[in-house]
């Protein structure tokens, strides 16, 4: 199958991919084990998903037994300017890079079931797509297939392309030719480590979701713990902090796909302007985005936390009409930043 998976992964670059490396379902054999520890440490948090299908997730080669080969294939997200500037804006929200235009789960798969479908009528065999949506270690079987490695942070980082990549992969029963696996670049370094505002890294390589942004601004319901507030600084959904520090991004490329280019209104949009976004508002604003997933009550909770962390004292009205909202966690989260403004405002500290 040498010549097809040269083919494969010409066809990979034709269609967008910006990489495309194969390996065997059964490559990832530890898994099983680190998820096990992963739940058992309680990191998910909320993510209760996490715990379900774990005979699946945590082994490939159980969720299809008649797959022969997995073709891993990485999408690049590059953004055009340093994701960190943002941040000492803090009257503007900082958004993550890969959220600021279309979802990309659309994107990948609608790029995943062309080359599947080439593939097919190449080939013959069956197949099965995945991108985020399954039962599936994508980072654990990218780092099998050469894509790049798992990084102190958990993250995939490859040394052609850095850290902005989305994953996608196609089971096949195809038995095609594997790549080897890359080792780990990350040496001593601790950039990614060491950034985090909410010391999500109990130790390099294990993440707890509990404390770390990402999860908090997407995944948590309710309100967030008053100890990790001000570490959310005015991130209101996603981090990339992490990512953004990783030196191997000194190879990271734009993103050709103009589908992931940062959306206008979307590049540190004022806080006021979130925080009037009723329900209907925020559904147009955010219709084709990955955000529109929280729904309007997390993601208004997310920016008064942020504008109660912007030190701006101007912003109080905008949020105090916040704090009889229908939403109790945000109510909690306007309210805490009412406070937060007025102690900051009598002790002096505060711009006006």
């Amino acid at each position: 199958m040498t010549g097809l998976t040269e083919r494969v992964k010409r066809e990979a670059a034709d269609v967008g991919f910006a990489d495309c490396r194969i390996c065997r379902p059964g490559d990832v054999p530890d898994v099983m084990e680190r998820l096990q520890g992963f739940l058992a440490q309680g990191y998910h948090g909320q993510m209760g998903w996490l715990a379900e299908r774990v005979h699946w997730r945590g082994a490939p080669d159980v969720l299809w037994p008649e797959a022969r080969s997995i073709i891993m294939l990485a999408e690049n997200y590059g953004p055009d300017e340093d994701p960190l500037a943002v941040l000492k804006a803090r009257e503007s929200a900082a958004i993550s890079v890969y959220a600021r235009n279309r979802d990309y789960h659309d994107v990948v798969k609608k790029r995943l079931k062309r080359l599947g479908r080439w593939l097919i009528d190449a080939a013959g065999g069956e197949i099965k797509v995945f991108v985020d949506t399954a039962p599936v270690p994508e980072k654990p079987l990218a780092q099998a297939a050469g894509l790049g490695w798992q990084g102190k942070h958990t993250n995939l980082v490859s040394r052609r392309l850095g850290s902005w990549l989305f994953l996608g992969c196609i089971f096949t029963t195809l038995d095609l030719e594997v790549d080897g696996a890359e080792r780990d670049h990350c040496g001593s370094c601790r950039a990614c480590l060491d950034i985090c505002p909410t010391d999500a890294f109990p130790a390099p390589y294990h993440l707890d979701a509990r404390r770390c942004i990402s999860y908090l601004t997407i995944e948590h319901k309710g309100p967030v713990d008053e100890d990790l507030r001000a570490g959310l600084g005015n991130r209101i959904y996603g981090c990339d902090d992490c990512l953004a520090v990783c030196p191997w991004n000194k190879f990271a490329q734009q993103a050709e796909e103009v589908k992931y280019h940062a959306r206008g209104d979307l590049v540190a949009p004022p806080l006021a302007d979130l925080a009037a976004l009723d329900d209907p508002g925020f559904r147009v604003r955010f219709s084709g985005s990955p955000i529109k997933r929280i729904g309007r009550d997390r993601f208004v909770r997310n920016v008064c936390y942020a504008i109660g962390n912007s030190g701006s004292v101007s912003l109080i009205p905008t949020v105090q009409a916040l704090c009889n909202d229908l939403d109790p966690a945000v109510r909690d989260a306007a309210r805490w930043a009412v406070a937060r403004l007025r102690i900051g405002a009598s002790d002096g500290m505060l711009g006006q």
